[in-house]
């Protein structure tokens, strides 16, 4: 099956020799794998120019073991155009796979839920509720979902109670409302409606405390692009 040819997308590559890149790749059908690129000849700038985040290649790599190599590739189409915050919460979904979807395992459906974000992406300026939807989506994927409709008691949210959200249980019902999440916004976002500001500051304070044992003591320096603009 490694003799075909799949659409990739690159997430994040370093050197790895004078001739060669190390590669963090989000493959069709497979899902988040470590390849080697070899960088030489008469067409190494045009190969080095096609391996570029956003820019979709059609690869066929190769390799029984966990680090692949990247044989052939030619461009699939022509990379997206993401500008401003667009760009930078480009890198910021590129960080955030390279950072906590597991390497070599089938994650067939996050390719899948990146592609679709990032197409959004270069279509609207209102980010925001892209990225929550995509984090909430990744989560969910990758076994770490949150019922915003049902409490830890498997009883439905109430739009008129307040909830403090407990890791590995879910929300549980609370008299601090200045403590928790408003039962009205955890409905918004089960319905991935982020159109009030309420919703859209609780759904990034409870997006980044799921995430932060995810992503360890490391900050994301995707982030810091937001921060310094």
């Amino acid at each position: 099956m490694q003799n075909d040819f799949r659409l990739v997308y690159l997430l994040h590559r370093r050197a790895h020799s004078d001739s060669q890149l190390m590669l963090n790749t989000l493959v069709e059908g497979v899902g988040h794998l470590s390849m080697i690129a070899r960088i030489k000849g008469r067409q190494a700038l045009k190969h080095n120019a096609h391996l570029r985040p956003f820019t979709p290649i059609l690869a066929q790599y190769g390799g029984r073991h966990d680090l692949k190599y990247l044989n052939s590739f030619e461009l699939a189409q022509n990379p997206l155009s993401l500008h401003g915050k667009q760009l930078y919460c480009g890198f910021y979904l590129n960080e955030l796979v390279y950072r906590i979807v597991p390497r070599n395992e089938p994650q067939e459906q996050v390719f899948t839920l990146y592609q679709q974000h990032l197409n959004i992406l270069a279509e609207q300026t209102d980010v925001e509720p892209v990225l929550r939807s995509f984090e909430f989506q990744l989560l969910s994927l990758l076994g770490f979902g949150v019922e915003f409709d049902i409490d830890a008691h498997g009883q439905p949210i109430s739009a008129n109670f307040s909830y403090q959200y407990v890791p590995e249980l879910g929300f549980v019902p609370t008299d601090v409302p200045q403590y928790g999440f408003a039962g009205a916004a955890l409905l918004a976002m089960a319905e991935h409606d982020f159109a009030k500001s309420t919703v859209r500051t609780a759904a990034k304070h409870l997006s980044r405390y799921i995430l932060k044992p995810l992503l360890g003591n490391k900050a994301l320096k995707s982030r810091e692009l937001f921060i310094s603009r």
